[in-house]
């Protein structure tokens, strides 16, 4: 038995979660989400909560597996829908920093050249001084996008210059000391 799997999804009022054909729909006030469901797996809205229940008991380790990382994404979509997901990055160094114009965001950060980087559909971008706010409904588009601009330039633990999440923690190292 999955232990995340069995637990309710609490639906906030305007969201609407439906399973029709082997697929998950999540309508909110923010937008629509939606995400195949295996056939060995069911959703039932009980009292205004979701529960992804089994269709009979599970036998393989991946149908097990499967259950608690559906019902993990589910629970994500809804709170996707009805708040959204924002990450943070920051930028440390002279000179360095960001700008978006249109669906690009551009990235100076020491290079000979600025890296240009398109932003996925359904993300919006802000820029204040030298953070970084990425945002959307769908947590998944929103943390592989933020992984994708820290991957630019992450942050050096000898100088701390670079892109690092709002809140990470880098670690500096010493540098090499002059033998005398």
């Amino acid at each position: 038995m999955s232990r995340l799997g069995k637990l309710p999804i609490k639906i906030p009022s305007g969201v609407e979660v439906v399973l029709n054909k082997g697929i998950a729909t999540v309508k909110g006030r923010k937008g629509t989400l939606s995400r195949p469901v295996p056939e060995f797996l069911t959703i039932e809205n009980v009292g205004g909560e979701i529960f992804v229940k089994p269709v009979k008991e599970l036998k393989q380790k991946y149908e097990k597996a499967m259950w608690g990382t559906i019902r993990a994404q589910i629970a994500n979509m809804v709170k996707g829908v009805s708040d959204g997901w924002e990450k943070s990055l920051e930028i440390n160094g002279v000179g360095y920093s960001f700008k978006v114009s249109g669906n690009v965001l551009q990235v100076n950060c020491g290079y000979s050249h600025d890296v240009l980087l398109s932003i996925p559909e359904g993300i919006t971008c802000t820029v204040d001084k030298n953070i970084l706010r990425v945002s959307g409904i769908d947590k998944d588009i929103v943390g592989n996008f933020a992984s994708r601009v820290r991957s630019v330039k992450k942050a050096d633990v000898y100088l701390a210059k670079g892109i690092k999440y709002v809140g990470e923690v880098i670690r500096r190292k010493a540098g090499k000391s002059v033998k005398k």
